[in-house]
C-alpha cells in the first residue's frame, strides 16, 4: 500500500476561551507506570469535505470543558504524576493524500498501512511543547479522511478518549450544549501507602524477550459468534456474552498453536471498566482511567484439552470475582510483589482488549460514523489481541492480534477457523 501524503500545516490548537490554570492530581490508576505511553489509532471516514478545518475549530471549543487535555504532565515534589493546566494546547497536523480511500479498501489491510504517514510526525524541539493529545487529519482525494490520533493513556482510558472525541463531533455538528458534561474526579479512592511502594518503577528493566510478534487479523461473523454461544448454552445451561466466546476461542486457539510444555502456566488478561463498582458509582462524564485486570490462569495441558464452553466458564468465573478483587485493590489488600497490575509481559501471557463498546465507532463529525478504527501495535513483544467491530456495513467482530511468532502464525489462524 503506497500513497503520497503531504503535511501542509502544523500548529497548536488552544482552548477557544480562557480556562482554569493550576495543577490537578491524577488517580492511583492514572499514575501507573504502565500507562506512561501514548495510544495510537487511525479513524477512517468515507466522507468529510474540509474535515481538518471543521475538526480543528470544534477541537478548540471542546478544549474549554476538557481543559486538562490542553495541559501537560508534571511530577510533584513527592514524585507523583500530575497535570499542569496551562492551556498549552493540542498538536494538530493537516495533510492530504493523492489517492482515494476505496482504492485501498479503506485501509483494511492493516499490515501494509503506512502508519507513519497518517500519524502526527515528531514535534520540532523549538515548539517547546509535550502535548497530551496529537491529531493528524489527512484528506484523501475521494473526499474521505483519516484521523491519526496519539493520546496520553495517563489521562484517559478508552472510554474517556472516545467521550472526548464524541464531544468534538457534537460541536462540529453545531450542537450548543454537550450531551455529556466532563467530570474530573480523580480522587475516587485514596492511595494506600502500600500501593505507592508496590507500583513504583523498578530499578532495573526486565530482560527483553528474544521473539517478535506477527500480525494476524481474524474476522468473525455474527453467525459464527451465535454458534459458539449456542454451544455454550447447550453445554452449560445458561447464556454468555459475545466477548466471552471470542475470548475463549482466542485463548484456546493460541494455546493449541504455540505448543508449550504441558505444565506451563498460561494467563489470559483483559481489563474491565470499574466505574459502576465504586460506591457511589463514578458519575456519567468521568473520563479518567478506571479499570482493573481480570486474570485467568490455567496450564497449557488443561487448556489444550478443554472445550470452548469449558474455557468460557473459566472466563465467567473470573469476571464474577471482579467486584471483590477490585475492592481489595482499593484497600491496598495485596502483598508486596503481588500488584495485580504488575503482570508478566511474556509469551505465556495473552492480553485482550475490547474496543467495540468504547464508543469510537459512534463518533460523528458531521458526515456519519467511521468505517472502522485501526489500532496500531504498541509493542512487538507483548502478546495482545484487540477485539472490535467489523467495518460497516458488515456485522460481527474483528480480532486484530499481535500474539504469535511467525512459526506459530498459520497454525493459530487455522485453529481460529476451525
Amino acid at each position: 500500500m503506497t500513497f503520497s501524503v503531504i503535511r501542509s500545516s502544523r500548529s497548536i490548537v488552544r482552548p477557544s476561551e480562557k480556562t482554569p490554570h493550576g495543577t490537578l492530581d491524577l488517580s492511583v490508576i492514572d499514575r501507573l507506570p504502565v500507562l506512561r505511553c501514548n495510544t495510537r489509532t487511525l479513524h477512517v471516514f468515507k466522507h468529510g469535505p474540509e474535515a481538518a478545518r471543521v475538526i480543528r475549530e470544534a477541537l478548540s471549543r471542546a478544549l474549554v470543558p476538557y481543559y486538562p487535555l490542553a495541559g501537560k504532565l508534571k511530577e510533584s515534589s513527592q514524585g507523583q504524576l500530575q497535570i499542569e493546566c496551562c492551556g498549552e494546547g493540542v498538536w494538530f497536523v493537516e495533510a492530504s493524500a493523492d489517492s482515494t480511500l476505496d482504492a485501498f479498501n479503506y485501509l483494511d489491510d492493516v499490515v501494509s498501512i503506512p502508519y507513519d504517514e497518517l500519524l502526527p510526525d515528531i514535534i520540532p524541539e523549538n515548539e517547546g511543547i509535550d502535548p497530551l493529545v496529537q491529531f493528524q487529519v489527512t484528506q484523501f482525494a475521494c473526499g474521505g479522511f483519516v484521523i491519526g490520533l496519539l493520546f496520553c493513556h495517563s489521562i484517559c482510558d478508552g472510554l474517556g478518549a472516545a467521550q472526548f472525541l464524541k464531544a468534538i463531533g457534537e460541536l462540529a455538528r453545531g450542537v450548543e450544549h454537550l450531551s455529556t458534561t466532563p467530570v474530573w474526579q480523580r480522587d475516587f479512592f485514596p492511595p494506600p501507602p502500600e500501593q505507592a511502594k508496590v507500583t513504583a518503577l523498578p530499578n532495573l528493566p526486565p530482560p527483553m524477550p528474544n521473539y517478535t510478534l506477527k500480525h494476524a487479523k481474524i474476522d468473525i461473523t455474527l453467525d459464527q459468534i451465535n454458534q459458539l454461544k449456542q454451544e455454550f448454552q447447550q453445554s452449560k445451561g445458561h447464556h454468555c456474552s459475545s466477548f466471552d466466546v471470542v475470548a475463549a476461542k482466542f485463548w484456546s486457539s493460541r494455546t493449541q498453536a504455540i505448543h508449550l510444555e504441558q505444565n506451563t502456566e498460561l494467563k489470559l488478561v483483559f481489563f474491565a471498566n470499574c466505574r459502576q463498582l465504586l460506591d457511589p458509582p463514578l458519575p456519567n462524564g468521568f473520563y479518567g482511567n478506571c479499570f482493573f485486570p481480570v486474570t485467568i490462569t490455567a496450564s497449557s495441558e488443561s487448556l489444550t484439552k478443554a472445550s470452548i464452553p469449558d474455557v468460557v466458564k473459566l472466563i465467567q468465573e473470573a469476571k464474577a470475582k471482579l467486584p471483590i478483587e477490585f475492592a481489595k485493590y482499593m484497600k491496598g489488600d495485596f502483598k508486596a510483589g503481588e500488584d495485580p497490575f504488575a503482570l508478566p509481559m511474556t509469551y505465556t501471557t495473552l492480553f485482550l482488549s475490547e474496543w467495540g463498546r468504547l464508543g469510537f465507532n459512534q463518533v460523528d463529525y458531521g458526515w456519519g460514523p467511521p468505517v472502522h478504527i485501526v489500532p496500531i501495535q504498541g509493542s512487538s513483544i507483548i502478546p495482545v489481541g484487540i477485539l472490535g467491530s467489523l467495518p460497516l456495513p458488515m456485522k460481527g467482530a474483528r480480532l486484530m492480534t499481535w500474539c504469535v511468532e511467525e512459526d506459530h502464525r498459520q497454525p493459530f489462524l487455522d485453529q481460529m477457523m476451525t
